[in-house]
């Protein structure tokens, strides 16, 4: 519903109140550039029609079967479309792509001149066609119904021949466009859209498609940063500056110089963190003795600690969460599940790996 629509619907029967209310509606919609309400126009056009979707795909039970149907197969879903439903097969190939169901594009007007060659037994196509009518969609279907590779057709149109051709119609429901022409695709491919979207996500919900899936298939970006692991970028093995508590401070300056990381970490009997000592450490502890004591004796007890899995951001929030002049983390601890250090993440690393 329009906002102006709105606005005379909530003014009740009073027809004074209601008079009132439109007149003063449009009054402010005069100050509205007609761009503006063009825009308001279609998007809420588009918004109710999504809203019939959802009523619709929430008790077809072809969607559930084409779910069954994808999660079942042993090939790819091969998208496919012709215009505006291409451009939206695309987006949803590539969606499910990242999301766990191994698909790709192909176009209709190609696999007629050889790409068909792309499309084998066990693969399942999943064609878009609001008519349902596309000629370019003719040979591929033809193809699917030749050698029984299942056929999900995405159209409003459940009479025609791509409707009636597939072995699952999904049906959107068949509403105007929002070009004031009813020409241009636009409310159709949107829901063509949506619908795809989730179908992607059912698909990754059925499949328990975890974050550390998702990061595998996303290592760059932002995405890919915001699920970057500790245990990616931490240092580990002889890297690790590492004393026993009861060892001399002279040999663990030695030791804490050579590794660089202006920390180094002290393991009690059982190999587990007992404490740290940083060059923080060192200068609130500057004595005419200092030399003669063991590290045990100027550590800093329980140090702050991540596990490997730990997001790179959650170690850095574990960092910055300090308080205190003089105890500003620069590098953490990284131990197992028994308290062994296995590794140590410097804030360089987090700040190579762009994060800030």
């Amino acid at each position: 519903m329009y906002p102006r629509d709105e606005m005379i619907k909530t003014a009740g029967t009073d027809t004074g109140a209601a008079e009132k209310s439109t007149t003063k509606q449009q009054d402010a919609e005069a100050d509205v550039p007609a761009g503006n309400r063009c825009a308001a126009r279609v998007l809420y056009h588009e918004a109710e029609a999504l809203q019939a979707l959802a009523e619709k795909i929430f008790s077809d039970r072809n969607f559930s079967d084409a779910v069954d149907l994808i999660v079942n197969i042993e090939g790819r879903v091969i998208v496919t479309g012709m215009g505006k439903s291409g451009h939206i097969a695309r987006k949803i190939a590539a969606t499910m792509a990242s999301t766990g169901t191994p698909a790709f594009f192909v176009h209709p007007g190609e696999a007629s001149h050889g790409d068909m060659g792309m499309i084998v037994r066990g693969d399942v196509v999943l064609a878009l066609s609001n008519s349902g009518e596309s000629r370019e969609l003719g040979d591929l279907i033809q193809y699917t119904r030749r050698f029984a590779i299942p056929l999900i057709g995405l159209t409003s149109r459940p009479s025609s021949t791509l409707g009636g051709s597939a072995d699952l119609a999904l049906l959107l429901p068949e509403l105007p466009e929002a070009c004031p022409n009813g020409l241009a695709p636009t409310t159709s491919t949107t829901m063509a859209l949506a619908l795809g979207d989730a179908l992607a996500v059912a698909l990754l919900e059925r499949r328990g498609f975890s974050a550390d899936d998702f990061q595998i298939y996303h290592p760059g970006g932002k995405l890919g940063q915001q699920l970057m692991r500790v245990s990616e970028i931490m240092h580990g093995g002889t890297d690790v500056p590492l004393v026993d508590m009861n060892t001399t401070l002279p040999e663990t300056f030695t030791v804490m110089s050579e590794k660089g990381f202006g920390a180094v970490g002290l393991t009690d009997a059982d190999g587990k963190l007992a404490g740290i000592i940083t060059d923080g450490d060192i200068r609130r502890h500057i004595s005419a003795d200092l030399l003669t004591k063991t590290a045990a004796e100027i550590m800093t007890q329980k140090p702050k600690t991540v596990l490997p899995d730990t997001l790179v951001g959650e170690a850095m929030a574990v960092m910055n969460d300090v308080k205190g002049r003089f105890r500003r983390i620069t590098c953490l601890f990284v131990v197992d599940g028994d308290g062994r250090p296995v590794g140590i993440l410097h804030l360089h690393d987090c700040l190579k790996a762009g994060f800030s």
